[in-house]
């Protein structure tokens, strides 16, 4: 009989995990990767697949960003410092509502470093009722080599290699050119080609869905082939 209670009243604790839809974070695997000195801003999605409405509250950061690192948490356009607002980033989430004002802005600081963090949100209602946020971080050095045409310079690619995101930097002297850059694999196919913003001042390229291996990117100046520099994709 004594046994029976205790396992009655184990169930009863354990019923609010169990009978409770969790939210679920739909941005999985957020990375951060760039140069020092740079920042960068991720977006999260979240889904509330209660029929209720749900406040939770940032409860613990835990990871080991580093002392020249930053991390902000942005709701909509209010962004707060985690690590001395800790109790004032609160979401309040509609019943099936999916939540898509959440960012993350990360400072990458003055210094080559790899990491991760995580935060946890808990239920105001029910500390029971939580979900993780979980993130990596690189921050890269990259090696100056830079290509200093008279309309425009140019950076080389970094991370290289890279498994999700490259960027090359770049500056337009004479906003008025045509840029654009082409990359092709190792044996010259065709890849992709991004024509250059006079108004922006980095290329951000997407090379998840590409092959491992090496490839090649190439500026063009008003059609005319400048330089040609390797980026190496990796899984």
């Amino acid at each position: 009989m004594k046994n029976l209670f205790v396992l009655s009243v184990c169930i009863l604790l354990l019923l609010p995990l169990f009978g409770e839809a969790q939210v679920r974070v739909l941005s999985e695997n957020l990375e951060f990767s760039g140069k020092i000195g740079t920042s960068q801003r991720q977006s999260l999605i979240l889904q509330n697949e209660s029929n209720q409405t749900k406040e939770y509250q940032l409860k613990f950061l835990r990871g080991n960003i580093g002392s020249s690192q930053n991390l902000k948490i942005c709701i909509s356009e209010k962004c707060f410092d985690p690590k001395k607002e800790l109790s004032k980033v609160r979401l309040i989430l509609q019943p099936n509502e999916i939540f898509t004002d959440l960012y993350l802005d990360f400072d990458f600081g003055i210094s080559e470093l790899r990491g991760s963090f995580d935060l946890h949100f808990v239920n105001t209602n029910n500390i029971r009722d939580i979900f993780v946020v979980e993130a990596v971080y690189e921050v890269y050095n990259p090696v100056e080599d830079e290509t200093n045409h008279r309309d425009i310079t140019l950076g080389s690619v970094y991370p290289n290699p890279s498994h999700k995101i490259a960027q090359i930097d770049y500056h337009f002297k004479n906003p008025n050119v045509s840029a654009r850059i082409a990359i092709n694999s190792f044996i010259g196919n065709p890849v992709a080609e991004f024509q250059l913003d006079p108004l922006q001042n980095t290329l951000v390229i997407n090379v998840a869905d590409l092959n491992p291996g090496i490839y090649f990117y190439t500026l063009f100046v008003e059609n005319k082939n400048i330089v040609t520099k390797k980026l190496v994709v990796k899984k």
